[in-house]
């Protein structure tokens, strides 16, 4: 969810530092990578692996071996700039249990079940069966169905934390941390002594621009219950709060621009307004949709922006949430400025159609579409690396790119803008925005894939190459 800034190199990418499940086998490739999976299997001619509900294939010679493991396999940590909103950890209360075995079977939400208990008229246990319900489809990422569910279950049980609590966690995965933040502290009105509450309640806060009241939140949780991660989020508010506490705030549109007013002038902030205003029109033309709140965008001195986000020495921007740009000198609004902003603000509306659930090579691989940009000079080499079977498996790419480095970022921003511009070219734009659809109605990315272009990972892969080969030369 950041950019690029010309990185010198091009390397393969180790794939081991982009992403690991916390549970699974770990395959050796013999290029030197490794794949992280829940399960690997030999079938003798190609190693089939499974992460979630998807299953992958690769060509058995390119392996060298594969480390069986029931042992969690150790991640690597968060970027502070990657905000991930947790699922409350309330345990199951007395009952719950119960409704759980009746309502959700293989996974999955038994709907009649779920009737059947809304029909015996008792408003307590119907609110009980909603909640378990949207937990279930919450934690699977089907969130409009779990919208629903809370919903239904609110209506019975209005004053229920738990659910409370649950409905402001997924309001803020889905892009609505106002609504978020008043169900947020009605539950922790109804559950003064819950560390959840006062964790989510923080989020909120957060995500809402009020970083005093979060440290406050997550301190009462902590408290409460000790949390490694709430920390992290402590101290990375402090570094805001002690970064802008005497930014000043501009109101415009569809933006609310803060800024340090000595490091800015009036007409730079004049241009950054009416190049995000034209970028905004675009995009919901595009999209057919827009962000439902106005959109943070927080201008830096260079140092500012690094100390606050942490972020690496590549990337020229980035949007958490918030759209936060380094001006570093700038003083007006170029062509290469104009595309950063542009860039930035697509995460915005690929984040609101998916809501949240897009994987990092889409997701920046249509902000790069958009800005536009092109391969330019990576396409020969990123066509070797093709057409030698070296590129990075897409499902490795679907977490985020912040702990890479220059070259390794370079490639996986390459790979990603390649087989995003492959599906527009060979499909239409318009897949595009079915897949993000799809995704945002709780689909994995490989089932978006097969339901709207008919190629899972490994096909999508190949025929990217494929193309790559043909336009560049291998």
């Amino acid at each position: 969810m950041m950019r690029i800034v010309t990185p010198s190199g091009f390397v393969l990418l180790l794939v081991a530092g982009l992403c690991a499940p916390a549970l699974g086998d770990v395959i050796h490739l013999k290029s030197g990578d490794v794949i992280y999976a829940d399960e690997a299997k030999d079938t003798g001619t190609a190693i089939q692996y499974q992460k979630g509900d998807d299953t992958y294939s690769i060509p058995r010679s390119r392996v060298e071996s594969i480390e069986k493991s029931d042992a969690p396999i150790a991640t690597p940590s968060a970027s502070a700039a990657d905000i991930q909103i947790p699922a409350p950890s309330q345990p199951n209360s007395v009952g719950e249990q119960e409704l759980l075995d009746q309502i959700v079977q293989n996974g999955k939400v038994n709907r009649e079940a779920l009737r059947e208990v809304e029909r015996r008229g008792n408003a307590t246990q119907t609110a009980a069966a909603y909640y378990v319900a949207g937990k279930q489809e919450f934690q699977s990422g089907d969130y409009n169905s779990s919208r629903r569910d809370f919903e239904m279950a609110l209506q019975n049980d209005p004053r229920n934390p738990a659910i409370l609590n649950f409905y402001a966690a997924l309001l803020l995965k889905t892009g609505n941390p106002r609504d978020a933040l008043l169900y947020a502290e009605h539950a922790v009105q109804e559950a003064p002594d819950s560390p959840d509450a006062y964790a989510v309640l923080g989020y909120a806060q957060f995500a809402t621009d009020h970083s005093k009241d979060a440290i406050e939140s997550w301190k009462k949780s902590i408290s409460l219950r000790p949390d490694a991660s709430l920390q992290q989020m402590i101290a990375r508010a402090q570094r805001e709060t002690s970064t802008e506490g005497n930014f000043s705030e501009r109101e415009s549109g569809h933006f609310s621009l803060h800024y340090e007013g000595t490091q800015s002038s009036e007409s730079l902030r004049e241009q950054i307004f009416s190049t995000l205003e034209s970028a905004y029109q675009d995009l919901s033309r595009e999209f057919g949709s827009e962000p439902r709140q106005s959109i943070e965008v927080i201008l830096y001195t260079g140092q500012d922006y690094f100390d606050v986000t942490r972020a690496p020495s590549w990337t020229g921007a980035l949007n958490d949430g918030k759209i936060r740009i380094p001006l570093r000198g700038v003083n007006y609004v170029s062509s290469d400025f104009a595309r950063v902003l542009k860039h930035e603000l697509t995460h915005s509306f690929v984040n609101q159609a998916t809501q949240g659930r897009c994987p990092t090579w889409l997701n920046e691989g249509i902000a790069q579409m958009l800005e536009p940009k092109a391969l330019g000079s990576l396409g020969t080499p990123l066509a070797r690396l093709f057409k030698n079977d070296q590129a990075v498996p897409l499902n490795v790419l679907e977490g985020g790119f912040m702990g890479l480095s220059t070259a390794q970022a370079q490639l996986a921003y390459a790979e990603s803008l390649a087989t995003t511009e492959y599906i527009r070219d060979r499909y239409g734009m318009s897949d595009i925005m079915r897949i993000l659809q799809r995704l945002g109605q709780g689909e994995s990315t490989e089932s978006a894939l097969r339901s709207t272009i008919h190629c899972d990972y490994r096909e999508l892969q190949e025929e990217t190459g494929a193309a790559l080969v043909q336009q560049f030369g291998g």
